[in-house]
């Protein structure tokens, strides 16, 4: 984006928190970046924010951890941002232990694990900092202060929502054959993504109108260790073979995938196969990864959730500068999220059907991305 326009931007996250951030620049290979800023006199942010993300082998947390540090930064603190290596919890701890000791007044942590941070943040609840849980809920922790994420479970609904509307599964068509495709199962949110989805679609597969030939339904067996593409496409390639799918085989009618990066894995175990955009299944996903934009307008993905990280990121400023102002955080939940501890106030910001229909409006025209990085 010109120059002027980033400095707008700017400007106007220091005056109303509520803004958009820009489009996050390219954070390379890197997997620390800290940037001190002078103190803000005004009416910005003084101190020095934490934030934890858990990898940069995917483009999203990339993209979500640019977006914080920038909208810190044009806030008035002092950032210091951390990526776990590749999804390696043990990296994560040592950084938030660093960050516990070297002076951050607020964490902003998306666990690698949900389950694996309560001895690490008890050290932050004895020296009394926030912690704000990003995107996924760290469970079994009182250090949690709040939880700033979208609305996961209505992010799987929409993926249902769309193979019954790409199927005709209203109007009673059917059978159909389905495959299903989850992430991570240390990540908490798998639990929403995928029983949001399943909600629309286990009625269907109860009644016989969709059918899993692979047999393999239980949100384990459907599991992706980190959410891999390689992984994702290893086990889809597998269920080809074994149930004989193929354009000249068992038909394939749709998959749902819970986010691009399994979306992925499965549209190149499918391509090898020999399926084109011609016979290609309904494939759901979430994210808007460059990688699956590319896919869709190549006919091979057919929606993916489209999640603004700018959003949620400046939704995070917010929350953090109210607490070092001494207020309340803004939330609009105080019921669903229990991390075994008690339940943890949160903010859900809403997820957006992403198709061909309405890309262009999403992703170009609000400048998240250019028509240059989906070429």
């Amino acid at each position: 984006m010109k120059k002027v326009l980033i400095l707008a931007l700017a400007v106007i996250m220091v005056v109303s928190l509520g803004a958009c951030g820009q489009k996050p620049a390219d954070t390379g290979a890197n997997t620390s970046t800290t940037t001190s800023t002078d103190t803000n006199t005004g009416e910005g942010g003084t101190g020095k924010i934490g934030i934890s993300m858990p990898t940069q082998s995917l483009q999203r947390w990339n993209q979500d951890g640019a977006n914080m540090k920038s909208a810190f930064e044009a806030a008035g603190y002092e950032v210091d941002l951390q990526f776990g290596g590749d999804n390696d919890i043990a990296t994560q701890v040592s950084q938030i232990e660093n960050m516990i000791s070297g002076g951050c007044s607020i964490l902003v942590i998306a666990a690698i694990d949900g389950e694996s941070l309560t001895t690490v943040l008890a050290g932050a609840k004895e020296k009394n900092i926030p912690v704000i849980a990003y995107d996924r809920l760290i469970m079994n922790s009182d250090a949690v202060t709040y939880y700033a994420t979208f609305d996961n479970t209505l992010v799987g609904q929409r993926q249902g929502e769309y193979i019954e509307e790409a199927l005709g599964l209203k109007s009673g068509a059917g059978p159909f054959n389905i495959e299903l495709i989850t992430g991570d199962p240390g990540d908490n949110n798998v639990n929403f993504f995928f029983g949001g989805a399943m909600s629309v679609l286990k009625p269907y597969i109860d009644s016989g109108k969709l059918v899993v030939p692979s047999g393999q339904t239980e949100q384990l067996a459907v599991a992706t260790e980190g959410w891999n593409t390689e992984k994702a496409q290893a086990r889809f390639e597998n269920i080809i073979s074994s149930v004989g799918y193929g354009p000249n085989g068992k038909k394939l009618d749709a998959v749902m995938a819970s986010n691009d990066s399994t979306a992925q894995g499965v549209t190149n175990a499918l391509v090898n196969a020999g399926y084109t955009k011609d016979n290609f299944p309904a494939l759901t996903g979430q994210d808007c990864d460059t990688a699956s934009m590319k896919n869709m307008l190549a006919g091979l993905q057919g929606m993916s959730v489209f999640k603004d990280t700018r959003t949620l990121a400046n939704q995070v400023v917010s929350m953090a500068d109210a607490i070092v102002k001494g207020g309340e955080p803004e939330v609009n939940d105080t019921t669903t999220y229990d991390n075994g501890t008690g339940v943890i106030p949160a903010f859900l910001c809403e997820p957006v059907v992403c198709t061909l229909d309405n890309y262009k409006e999403l992703l170009i025209d609000s400048g998240y991305y250019t028509e240059a990085d989906l070429q």
